[in-house]
């Protein structure tokens, strides 16, 4: 699949993406406790994460038929092919229901063991972040690279929390306190699509979190690499996908933030 198929591609994608979009949107004030079911403790659905992925699985079918999907809500049947999309209808659900305006549509195309295009869409801002593998990272019509910045003291670092208790360790608190003391602060926006686009962006210096879901970083993490930024698991290794942990950063902050992560297995 060439770069300019994928171009193609994301184009066909976007109207699809956008009628997600305004669907979650229209409903941000009018999702009611009869409408959530609570699949386990801090895990909340709700019916617009359902209704999304249909909204979603439809439109891609469309583009592209031969591919299989992963996807949050199951809506359509599981299945790994050459070409599979990899899709949250919803990455920041908790936020949505607590009206919160910071959640997101996370896209990515996956093409043998390679993520090639990666789309998220910060809902309530109206800003479409994308790469195609090779290609570079835009924000809505703008190329956009990771942050300049030489000092890890000037940057903000994002980050989030398991959702399981049993998953938060010390380690968590050991980091959060380094990070608090060596750079401008921690944000936890609680979408870690967005996060990974605001290190693209250049907003964040870096973002890290673990216990995720390969649809939470798929189309994330290939917008990171291609705004010029490091991906990896805590190790250091490129497992983030199947681990389920990432650490997105400029690069000039890659070995600080591998050795703020390696706590993570001491």
């Amino acid at each position: 699949m060439t770069r300019s198929d994928l171009h193609d591609i994301k184009n066909l994608c976007i109207p699809v993406i956008r009628k997600a979009a305004e669907f979650i949107a229209s409903h941000l004030y009018k999702v009611h406790a009869s409408d959530v079911s609570e699949k386990g403790r801090n895990s909340l659905v709700s019916f617009v994460d359902r209704t999304s992925e249909e909204i979603l699985a439809e439109g891609l079918s469309e583009i592209l038929p031969e591919a299989g999907f992963i996807t949050e809500e199951e809506t359509i049947a599981q299945s790994e092919k050459h070409l599979t999309w990899i899709i949250d209808p919803l990455d920041g659900t908790t936020n949505f229901l607590h009206q919160i305006p910071c959640f997101s549509i996370s896209a990515a195309l996956k093409a043998g063991n390679d993520i090639v295009l990666g789309m998220v869409v910060d809902i309530t801002r109206n800003e479409f972040f994308s790469a195609i593998a090779g290609a570079g990272a835009m924000l809505n019509d703008d190329p956009i690279f990771v942050t300049k910045r030489p000092d890890f003291h000037d940057i903000l670092v994002g980050t989030g929390f398991p959702y399981r208790t049993e998953h938060f360790t010390d380690a968590h608190l050991s980091v959060l306190k380094s990070i608090l003391q060596t750079t401008r602060g921690i944000r936890r926006l609680g979408s870690a699509a967005i996060d990974l686009c605001y290190v693209a962006c250049g907003r964040f210096g870096a973002f890290y979190e673990n216990s995720l879901n390969s649809y939470d970083i798929a189309a994330g993490g290939l917008i990171v690499q291609e705004s010029g930024g490091y991906i990896s698991d805590f190790s250091g290794n490129d497992q983030w996908l199947e681990k389920g942990e990432i650490l997105g950063c400029a690069p000039q902050f890659r070995d600080i933030m591998l050795d703020l992560t390696g706590q993570f297995y001491r």
